[in-house]
């Protein structure tokens, strides 16, 4: 071991020195995944009570160390519940940015044949965005990558049906028994409609409903590109790894739809600084006549 200075007594390495790095970077991690959601104040909660522990044994309180003992005894299972979803949340960071989840490494390494590319004609979804907006019409489509969603198509009312124009506008029309949820499409085709999608904990803006909610939500929890309707102004907006752009035009929903089917990396794009007050998406001209 290569030892690099001595602060007193503590021999500091450079193994000690990768180890504070490492440590550090999963802790900005863990504020990063906890930061604006109702986690946060629960940790703080955890945090506080563990000081007044250690506050009231060092002052040799025996009845409340006892008790505050007995609590955090119990405190890492009550925590693994607690904080179930942020921990799924974590673990999902870490399979989308491995290199295991890569399809292609393991298509080279199992020889299997390289499947054909996810992109498909997108100007369906583009079309009916148009003429939902148009009529404010309200609509959430998840777009999905790399996984049929099945778990979440389930919740909803199963299709496989080709993706078309005149089949999104039937969908989210007003009066149509479908139209109160949101659309799965996978590889060209609707997968399902009406589908429960889970809800953000994180504080959003008072403009944003449930639709803009759950479209969070839902790109939080997978790897989905989810396009949303604003049902009061018509404005579309797009979502993407709990992050989301509002107010865009259609050749920038078009952009950004090709982009992730494709598999180009768009995640830069929905920057946390840029998430509701993007200055170069704040448009008027929303509705087009083309």
């Amino acid at each position: 071991m290569i030892f690099l200075f001595k602060i007193g007594f503590l021999e500091i390495s450079i193994v000690n020195l990768i180890d504070i790095s490492l440590v550090s970077i999963l802790i900005y991690q863990v504020y990063k995944l906890l930061r604006g959601s109702v986690a946060i104040k629960i940790f703080l909660g955890f945090l506080s009570i563990y000081l007044v522990y250690l506050f009231v044994n060092a002052l040799r309180m025996e009845l409340l160390t006892i008790i505050l003992g007995q609590f955090m005894g119990v405190g890492v299972i009550a925590a693994i519940i607690i904080f179930a979803p942020e921990i799924r949340k974590f673990l999902l960071i870490i399979g989308k940015s491995s290199f295991l989840s890569n399809e292609s490494i393991w298509q080279e390494l199992l020889f299997w044949r390289k499947r054909e590319s996810n992109a498909f004609n997108i100007s369906p979804i583009i079309e009916a965005t148009k003429s939902l907006s148009g009529t404010n019409t309200g609509a959430l489509m998840v777009l999905s990558r790399n996984s049929e969603l099945k778990f979440y198509s389930e919740s909803g009312d199963l299709m496989d049906a080709i993706l078309s124009k005149r089949l999104l506008i039937s969908i989210f029309n007003k009066y149509s028994p479908l139209h109160d949820g949101a659309v799965i499409i996978y590889n060209g085709k609707v997968k399902a409609a009406r589908c429960i999608l889970p809800v953000t904990e994180r504080d959003v803006p008072a403009q944003f409903g449930l639709r803009h909610r759950a479209a969070i939500g839902m790109s939080e929890a997978t790897d989905t590109l989810v396009l949303i309707v604003s049902e009061e102004t018509g404005q579309v907006s797009l979502a993407k790894n709990g992050k989301i752009l509002h107010n865009l035009s259609f050749q920038e929903v078009r952009e950004f739809l090709n982009d992730y089917l494709s598999g180009v990396d768009i995640d830069d794009k929905f920057d946390p600084i840029s998430v509701y007050e993007r200055p170069q998406f704040k448009k008027s001209a929303v509705k087009t006549s083309n």
